[in-house]
């Protein structure tokens, strides 16, 4: 008897083989799977910091803080349902805390892409809705998002802390934040499927340290500027301090830069050569925030961080780097 040959179908169930529906060969269709699973290995040794992003963030948030969280493409995706887990429920009943995926407003997104540039969408929401201790999580399977990096340089100079899930190191993203999850893997696809795991797994910590009681801890460490002047106060009657002016100087100043002579609110420079917000270098040469250099010569934010990750690729020649999938 004569063995059904590929491409055939045979039996009830009639299951198909081979190449008749594309395969290039053995295994193929798994191929991802094995990828996935060995990444998944080396990604368990983020465990311990994943942990330890979850009692930090319980008592942050149980103290008044928020979270902000932005992506692009797929990674918004990603932002968005850790966001859901954290007003909603991931598992036990619980709650809510305060989670803002940026994306989400799209009234917000467009009207500022559209007046301001696309590099400033999540810098301008960050600088509206972040305040000292509050936290700025950026995901991206690239970590070299123009807007994720103007996004992280606004929330360090509004006293906010930045973590970061990107895909291999370095990577400007990586650099430009507080601390990073940077998973080791060749494929965009793979980098965002464990951003997945990274969001459950930070849930699954946040939510044993509410229990713990963590959350009515408050932060174990508000900083010094905090404890330097307690007088001060920011959301919900918890003490502001030097930060908390530092940053609603920062925001006045957004608002008075084209009467101060730096670049005006619709991103043209001003009279004194400063750059204006949609990173346009200004007459003095001043560089803008996307990172388009000034007539000076000299990198914006996203240039230095760019520049600072090439310098630490080429200092490990050989290392591997990952295809992207756009800059998600």
């Amino acid at each position: 008897m004569k063995s059904p040959t590929k491409g055939t179908a045979k039996g009830p169930g009639k299951t198909v083989t081979g190449t008749a529906h594309g395969n290039t060969g053995p295994g193929t269709a798994t191929a991802h799977c094995d990828d996935l699973a060995k990444a998944l290995e080396a990604f368990r040794d983020h465990g311990p910091l994943i942990e330890r992003w979850g009692t930090e963030l319980a008592r942050r948030l149980g103290a008044g803080a928020r979270l902000l969280v932005a992506g692009n493409g797929g990674s918004a995706a990603q932002a968005q349902h850790l966001t859901a887990e954290l007003v909603g429920r991931y598992r036990d009943d619980r709650p809510p805390f305060s989670a803002v995926a940026l994306h989400a407003d799209t009234s917000s997104t467009t009207a500022i892409a559209n007046d301001y540039g696309v590099q400033e969408v999540f810098a301008r929401q960050t600088a509206a809705h972040g305040r000292p201790g509050d936290v700025l999580l950026l995901l991206s399977t690239s970590g070299a998002s123009a807007n994720l990096l103007a996004a992280a340089d606004r929330a360090h100079r509004l006293g906010l802390t930045v973590w970061a899930l990107t895909g291999r190191a370095p990577n400007p993203l990586q650099l430009g934040a507080d601390d990073a999850l940077c998973v080791d893997a060749p494929l965009g696809a793979t980098v965002q499927e464990l951003h997945l795991v990274a969001v459950h797994m930070l849930c699954e910590a946040f939510d044993q340290a509410v229990e713990r009681g963590e959350a009515d801890h408050g932060p174990a460490d508000p900083g010094a500027d905090d404890r330097s002047d307690a007088a001060g106060h920011g959301r919900g009657g918890s003490p502001g301090g030097e930060r908390e002016r530092r940053a609603e100087g920062e925001r006045h100043a957004e608002g008075k830069r084209a009467v101060d002579g730096r670049g005006g609110l619709d991103g043209r420079p001003g009279a004194g050569g400063g750059p204006g917000v949609d990173g346009r270098p200004g007459a003095g040469g001043g560089p803008g925030v996307d990172g388009r250099p000034g007539a000076d010569g000299k990198p914006g934010v996203v240039g230095r961080l760019v520049g600072r990750a090439r310098s630490a690729g080429r200092a490990a020649p050989g290392a591997p780097v990952a295809p992207r999938k756009g800059h998600t």
